[in-house]
């Protein structure tokens, strides 16, 4: 694969943001929009650990999909101290993913400001991450296709992204927002999967405070290098076909894929997985 480290910034203008980076679509690190902010001093484990303790968080690991889960279905639940503890304590693969604690912790808002930068950003979704050293995020695309604000705090994070039009090479899973489970993004094998040598994207880590603005339906693949967490705040695609593929996948895709997954059992997440090879291998001897 090629990759482009994601240029950087320290700071940046609303105007020059929205002109160089949202209309162009384009990928950008700023490192210092978050240092007025309460959470920049704040937010380390064991201040969550502090006022979210008690609150029972759902986690995610590894394992591959299986028909018998649910959408985005959590694997089991933990006191979030005990999941601090975990974290502080070994690598382990367990993640919390795509979460609003701050429904269940609301003194947690009071922590970050909304950042003016002229996305106009969800409210309602201050969605937060955690996860342990080495624990990995699978590359996949978000349902809803939006403009992610993506801040990390207490440690550093590896994020690689892939512009929509390369997912022709991404072995994309039907019906689905993920590549095929079993690819290591790490270390891929190109005799099992030719397609991704002709990939390019971005990659870059992020530090304490820093964030990552993606553009609509970027693939990404996270890696945690130590253990920490991070906020994603999102606004709506802008671009009218992402916004209708955003529509679809919500009201149209997940559920024909539950209801397939009902029907058909394992044999229906199999097939997906061969289509995921024979459709990028078609892609891959046209571009040719």
């Amino acid at each position: 694969m090629k990759l482009t480290q994601i240029e950087r910034v320290k700071k940046i203008s609303k105007s020059d943001f929205i002109s160089q980076y949202v209309k162009k679509q384009i990928p950008v690190v700023i490192e210092e929009l978050t240092e007025d902010w309460p959470a920049y001093h704040k937010w380390k484990l064991h201040y969550i650990k502090e006022i979210a303790g008690d609150t029972i968080v759902p986690l995610y690991d590894n394992r591959p999909v299986n028909h018998e889960d649910g959408f985005n279905e959590a694997h089991t639940t933990m006191k979030m101290s005990d999941y601090i503890n975990l974290l502080e304590s070994k690598p382990t693969n367990y993640r919390i993913f795509l979460y609003n604690l701050m429904k269940e912790v609301p003194t947690l808002k009071d922590d970050f400001l909304w950042p003016d930068i002229g996305l106009r950003l969800v409210k309602q979704m201050p969605m937060l991450f955690f996860g342990g050293e080495n624990s990995k995020v699978f590359m996949h695309y978000d349902i809803d296709y939006s403009n992610i604000l993506h801040f990390h705090f207490h440690g550093e994070k590896q994020c690689m992204i892939f512009a929509p039009d390369q997912s022709k090479y991404m072995y994309k899973v039907p019906h689905a927002l993920i590549s095929r489970e079993d690819i290591d993004f790490d270390n891929p094998d190109y005799e099992k999967f030719p397609a991704l040598k002709n990939a390019e994207g971005y990659i870059t880590n992020l530090k304490h405070g820093e964030v990552l603005y993606m553009p609509e339906g970027y693939w990404h693949y996270m890696k945690y290098l130590t253990p920490g967490f991070s906020m994603s705040l999102r606004a709506f695609p802008k671009n009218i076909t992402n916004l209708s593929k955003a529509v679809y996948n919500v009201f149209i895709m997940r559920h024909f894929d539950i209801l397939m997954r009902k029907f058909k059992g394992q044999k229906w997440i199999d097939y997906k997985n061969e289509k995921a090879i024979t459709n990028t291998n078609e892609n891959l001897r046209k571009s040719a």
